[in-house]
């Protein structure tokens, strides 16, 4: 298993979109291993292959305390969608980055995990948020493209603060 680089917004290739998965593989079982390893130690609830510049429809979520259930999704598709859910997200590509986002509060959704076995997952609250948050990495999306032009605005100028302090 590996740490995976994660790339920081607003770079570029965060907006790729990511292929589907057509072989069920060792090196997606260890793309696999290697995502879980990276959201683990960042730490983070969530992690999308797009995220680590691999451009392959493949998740990783562990929302539990314990940190003992991990859920992969490949190629995943929402097929049900529910409620509304306002709540604080944040993303390991925007350190210290919070905001409130409107999603669905339940959705139903299809996937195959990295054996290549389709299933099916109901998710509600975090866990459910926390799929369509990924889910919009696989399609090039980042959480604060949803929010304001004037709060998309104050966040670019904060992370380049942190840049320039970090460097």
């Amino acid at each position: 298993m590996a740490l995976l680089n994660i790339l920081r917004y607003p770079d570029a290739r965060l907006h790729k979109t990511a292929a589907p998965v057509t072989v069920f593989d060792p090196a997606l079982k260890a793309l696999v291993a290697d995502l879980a390893e990276t959201m683990y130690s960042a730490p983070g609830i969530g992690l999308a292959a797009s995220q680590v510049d691999i451009h392959k429809a493949v998740i990783v979520i562990d929302v539990s305390e314990r940190r003992d259930s991990l859920v992969t999704l490949v190629n995943p598709t929402i097929l049900e969608a529910s409620g509304v859910s306002d709540m604080e997200e944040g993303c390991l590509s925007l350190p210290s980055i919070y905001d409130t986002l409107e999603r669905a509060e339940r959705i139903k959704v299809r996937a195959f995990d990295q054996n290549g076995n389709a299933f099916t997952l109901q998710a509600q609250g975090l866990l459910s948020v926390c799929i369509q948050h990924e889910m919009d990495h696989l399609q090039g999306k980042v959480f604060v493209e949803y929010l304001s032009p004037l709060k998309q605005q104050r966040i670019r100028a904060r992370l380049a603060k942190q840049l320039r302090k970090s460097a």
